[in-house]
């Protein structure tokens, strides 16, 4: 190409030196570019190195730090757990959840689990969280979210060390209807687990056991679209997006016990994490707004591959995975309720979550 660009001949010196300016300003764009893009990239890879997990560390498996881009160019950073003296192409799992969380706490806790059962697993922060990337900070979208499952599986399917044809998800919390959506969309995923579901689209729509009726909802509407205003004009002025606040602290005296039950992982030892957004100051109280009018799971009857929905006795959200579990249709899907639990319990209590009915579940791919 210069050897071209060198060879051309020019009827005057300013055509020369505007022609060779041009070019220089298209090289220095490219490298300011590149530039930015490092800055960036850098940016999203300032990882944790030292082990920040709210479970122990398993001698039983390798754990590393890596990282993959969604096809919104967001970088997500994950944990990668692999079973020890591993040899040959093994199954894989993608993991996250629940739904303002991180890979640090109950996705990491699954994840570890699962690679001591012989598979490959990632636990990741969904975009615009954690140690990911994504700009506002705290945003959640179903579609994007979505994304971030099937980017996991691109992800996995490329790595040397696992057989692309066995790749499954799991999904806990929010991040079981993910499961599920991303499951009727990817014909790669070929197993889904969805664990403590909830329904996002449905609960921001509705409310808790559909009690927010349509008036109630433009009342909401409304209020999200005037703090949009407010968001706006802050970040104008230097500011940031208002925070809706994580799990309630203190914890009030009548608080409905799944409420206790939230503070109780999140706000103490047991599982809170300095990175989690309910543990702390929360999601961008715009944040959750798409899901008030874009429905998850419409085409969850679709799902050709296996499905478990596992899901506590004594949940309060129960109803949203016998619900989800209703339009799926197959004789490969199953509905497990453990007795007498509740939807925290599913979150790290080993000895309730069934990991033994997990692993030959994925054990078929």
């Amino acid at each position: 190409m210069f050897k071209k660009i060198a060879g051309l001949k020019f009827r005057n010196c300013e055509c020369k030196r505007n022609f060779f300016e041009n070019i220089l300003l298209v090289c220095l764009s490219i490298l300011l570019i590149m530039g930015v893009q490092n800055m960036t990239e850098a940016k999203t890879l300032k990882l944790e190195k030292s082990w920040d997990k709210t479970f122990e560390k398993s001698n039983s498996v390798e754990h590393k730090k890596v990282t993959f881009v969604n096809r919104y160019g967001i970088t997500l950073a994950a944990d990668m757990y692999t079973p020890k003296d591993a040899k040959g192409k093994l199954p894989a799992i993608a993991v996250a959840g629940p739904f303002g969380a991180v890979k640090e706490q109950s996705s990491g806790l699954y994840a570890q689990e699962m690679a001591e059962r012989g598979f490959i697993t990632i636990a990741f922060d969904p975009s615009y969280t954690g140690e990911s990337g994504g700009e506002p900070r705290y945003m959640a979208s179903p579609d994007i979210n979505t994304e971030d499952f099937m980017a996991a599986v691109d992800f996995l399917s490329v790595q040397d060390n696992v057989n692309p044809e066995k790749i499954g998800v799991i999904g806990i919390c929010g991040w079981g209807g993910m499961a599920l959506n991303a499951a009727a969309l990817d014909t790669r995923i070929k197993a889904t687990v969805a664990s403590t579901m909830y329904d996002m689209s449905r609960v921001n729509a509705y409310g808790y056991f559909d009690k927010t009726d349509e008036n109630a909802r433009y009342e909401m509407k409304k209020q999200l679209n005037a703090q949009r205003i407010e968001d706006y004009k802050n970040i104008q002025n230097g500011g940031t997006y208002k925070r809706a606040g994580g799990v309630v602290d203190p914890l009030p005296a009548d608080a409905p016990f799944f409420v206790k039950d939230y503070y109780d992982y999140y706000k103490t030892e047991r599982g809170y994490h300095k990175r989690s957004l309910n543990s702390n100051d929360g999601w961008n109280s715009v944040g959750c707004m798409s899901f008030i009018n874009q429905p998850i799971l419409a085409f969850a009857g679709e799902i050709k591959n296996p499905v478990l929905v596992i899901h506590g006795e004594k949940a309060h959200s129960r109803y949203f995975s016998e619900d989800a579990f209703k339009k799926l249709k197959g004789k490969n899907k199953e509905l497990f309720i453990i007795p007498n639990a509740v939807h925290t319990d599913l979150y790290d209590k080993k000895e309730i979550i069934p990991f033994d009915k997990i692993e030959a579940f994925f054990k078929k791919m």
